[in-house]
């Protein structure tokens, strides 16, 4: 007779596994067994995202050491931003977790590990001053209406992290309006961001393409460093966790559109420069790439890159009232996503059927 389950066991179970791997292992000879599986990837993934987030700990010093005229030093930097980082992560992590393991228990299933990514990226994508309680909410309304209405890891269809921006941006724009500098623990400084500059009609005013990349400019913890996001991009890339058609296809849409904009006078700035701003390489990296909302059938991988980021400087170019798209942009074709693949489906059922005939 089987030992009846402790009535915690969700919860003792996710405590028991989060280091270390579960002894059980699938049964059957149709099972195609390897090292890879979540809890690997999410690690994966939380490691590729390290640069970005070591950088931006620096960032968040840096740019309030400049506004208030103290001192840049290195580690006075890092400590400043980690202590800024640090409890918009605790946060994430009790709010989230909570509603992960509530949901768990009440299913009687296991607790997922996606959740472990999701909670890392949230604070990266947030201002260093949010107020705590709205990204505990918003951490909350993004694992429920996100992930848990849905059935939990796996069958969600909008990116987790993006859905909990997305809240704060609607819910309270003052919080993260996308035209504001951003620098921590500095009220009295207002400034706009490169990408509120070009709305506004001053692109001369336009941080260099060279600052732009180093990310030496004040913004959000993770999306600032072009040079950490590539790094981040090889490591996912080589261990083929994320899946470079997407990530390539963002990238051309993007720049081609760019250009046209460019070429066209809807935009003055350079079509380099527009794929270095706000969080267009953070997001064809870390967000388009997220294999549960992103398309699945080879060809769709690489129209849904294309349509994110047409779709991202669009948004920037043509509505002056939000000039950040990426985040839109990747949001709506999570939407589109399953049709996409839906009609690649039929697209190739039709061209076998033609072949047959003949």
């Amino acid at each position: 007779m089987s030992e009846k389950p402790h009535r915690f066991n969700a919860l003792l179970d996710a405590m028991d596994t989060f280091l270390r791997t579960p002894a059980t292992v699938t049964d059957g000879r149709c099972h195609v067994r390897d090292a890879v599986d979540m809890k690997r990837i999410m690690i994966t993934v939380m490691i590729a995202l390290v640069p970005a987030l070591v950088f931006g700990w620096w960032n968040v010093g840096y740019q309030h050491s400049l506004s208030v005229g103290g001192q840049t030093a290195l580690w006075s930097c890092l400590w400043y931003g980690f202590l800024k980082w640090l409890p918009l992560v605790i946060v994430t992590y009790v709010s989230g977790l909570g509603v992960e393991v509530l949901f768990a228990q009440i299913r009687k299933e296991e607790v997922a590990e996606g959740f472990f990514v999701t909670g890392f990226l949230i604070p990266m994508i947030m201002p260093p001053d949010v107020p705590l309680w709205i990204v505990a909410v918003a951490t909350i309304f993004a694992v429920i209406f996100g992930k848990e209405v849905f059935g939990g890891t796996g069958y969600n269809f909008l990116n987790p992290a993006l859905l909990a921006r997305a809240f704060v941006f609607f819910a309270y724009p003052s919080v993260i309006s996308g035209d504001k500098v951003w620098i921590s623990g500095a009220d009295a400084v207002t400034g706009a961001t490169p990408l509120a500059l070009v709305m506004n009609g001053h692109p001369e005013a336009l941080p260099s393409t060279w600052e732009l990349f180093l990310g030496t400019i004040p913004g959000c913890i993770g999306e600032t460093c072009k040079i950490a996001i590539l790094i981040g991009a090889a490591i996912l890339l080589f261990t083929q966790v994320a899946d470079w058609r997407i990530m390539f296809s963002v990238f051309v849409g993007g720049y081609a559109t760019a250009v046209v904009c460019q070429l066209t006078g809807l935009c003055p700035v350079a079509a380099h420069d527009q794929l270095l701003m706000g969080g267009f390489m953070f997001g064809a990296v870390f967000m388009a790439t997220d294999p549960v909302t992103a398309a699945h059938t080879r060809d769709g991988k690489y129209i849904y890159g294309l349509l994110i980021g047409i779709l991202a400087i669009l948004i920037r170019t043509l509505n002056k009232g939000y000039p950040e798209g990426m985040m839109l942009a990747i949001l709506l074709m999570n939407i589109f996503a399953p049709l996409i693949d839906w009609c690649v489906v039929q697209n190739h059922i039709k061209r076998r059927r033609g072949t047959c005939d003949l």
